[in-house]
Formats: structure tokens, C-alpha cells, sequence
């Protein structure tokens, strides 16, 4: 049986267009936590009206304003609630619940802030070669960018401390928000802790994940925007 977290720890759920698949995402998370937070970013589709057929929270912004901006407001309204330990999980299906428990046990054995999943830590179940090496050159990027040693980018399962989860602030509301966060987590100077997590690819994630010219686009922002600062 997966060990279940404790009511401290919160789930934040960006969400947007996946009403077709929140549900499982969602059974398989309530497996393992009490507090999830749904935010819905301005869907299309019925993403609301499945989240709100689960015991959890759903948090809805009017109009689509990305990932990055998503996950502010669930770690600002975890935060508001009192969590001590604030977690992100995809709404793809593409993350494994039972990754969460490990996180949060390796955060108080290790006295880190930041608990951070890796796909080449652990398993890239389906992963496309196209992808792999699209990931690895990320990971290259943004060690060169935020001199933070890591072994993988661009995952969005992690677990943070209530300490950690203020240090955050994000800016960038598009998919460069996962190397934004890294950059902050990397100038805290807060301890962080990299995790063997599994990542499950299938058609329709694929479809949905970042294409090549997006991420060379992205690293061109992401440069810019420490030139600028």
C-alpha cells in the first residue's frame, strides 16, 4: 500500500484542457494526499466540472495564462492555507503518485528545501529519442544558465518546503517557468535534492509537450531575460 502524506503537505495541480484525463490523474493522487488544488487555466473544455466530482480544490483563472502563472496561484493559496510542504504534479497522467512520499521522506531526512523529481534519475517510460536529447540539452542549458547542478529540467513533479515555497515567485508564465524556478532555487541558496521519479509518455502527452522550435524559442527568452536583469 503507498504510503499516504500528511495533512501538511499540499498538491498543486496545474491544469488546462485536460478534462478527458483529470479524473484518473486525480483517484491516483487522493491514493496518497488529503489537500489537492486544481487550478484551472482558463480551459476550453469541462477541466472545472471533472475536478470538481473529487474532494479537492479548484481554483479557476478567466482567461489561459500558462503553466508558470497556474502554479503561482496554487502555491500562493496552499501557502494561504497553511501548508508546510507544497507539491506540483502535472494533469497528464505522465506522473507517478507514489513518487510524493519519497519526497517529502528524502526533504526531512536531508534537511533540503527543494525536492526535485528526475526522469534519468529513475524511468522515462516511452520517451522518444527526439525528446530525450531535446531534455539533456535543457539540462546542459541550465546548468550553464543557473549554475545549478541537476540532472534533469523541465519536470514538473517537485516538493518544496512552506521556506521554499516563498522563495518562489514566478514571473514567466509560459513553459519557462520551470527554468525560472530552478534559477531561484539556485540563488536562495537553499539546499535542494534531486529524486528518482517515473515519467510515463503516450500519444496524447506528446502531443501536448513542448516542441523543438518552442524550446529553442524558450532558451533564447531565458537568455535574454538574464541579459536584461
Amino acid at each position: 500500500m503507498t504510503d499516504r502524506l500528511p495533512d501538511d503537505v499540499w498538491v498543486v495541480v496545474p491544469a488546462y484542457n485536460e478534462g478527458s484525463r483529470l479524473g484518473s490523474v486525480l483517484q491516483g493522487l487522493l491514493q496518497v494526499a488529503k489537500n489537492v488544488v486544481v487550478v484551472d487555466d482558463g480551459s476550453a473544455d469541462d477541466t472545472a466540472e471533472a475536478a470538481l466530482r473529487y474532494p479537492v480544490w479548484v481554483l479557476r483563472h478567466v482567461v489561459n495564462l500558462g503553466q508558470g502563472a497556474a502554479l503561482q496561484t496554487g502555491i500562493t493559496f496552499a501557502l494561504r492555507q497553511g501548508a508546510e510542504y507544497v507539491a506540483t504534479f502535472d494533469a497528464d497522467g505522465q506522473h507517478e503518485p507514489a513518487d510524493l512520499p519519497a519526497m517529502l521522506a528524502a526533504l526531512r531526512e536531508s534537511g533540503a528545501d527543494y525536492a526535485l523529481g528526475s526522469r534519468f534519475l529513475g524511468r522515462a517510460d516511452g520517451i522518444p529519442l527526439g525528446r530525450k536529447l531535446m531534455l539533456k540539452a535543457a539540462v546542459w542549458f541550465t546548468r550553464l544558465m543557473s549554475r545549478i547542478s541537476i540532472s534533469d529540467t523541465h519536470n514538473g513533479i517537485r516538493m518544496m518546503t512552506r521556506r521554499g515555497a516563498e522563495r518562489i515567485r514566478i514571473t514567466m508564465n509560459r513553459m519557462e517557468h520551470a527554468s525560472e524556478i530552478l534559477d531561484q532555487i539556485a540563488r536562495s541558496g537553499l539546499k535542494y535534492v534531486e529524486l528518482p521519479v517515473t515519467i510515463r509518455y503516450t500519444e496524447t502527452s506528446l502531443a501536448k509537450g513542448q516542441r523543438t522550435s518552442a524550446a529553442v524559442r524558450l532558451g533564447l527568452k531565458i537568455l535574454a531575460e538574464k541579459v536584461l536583469r
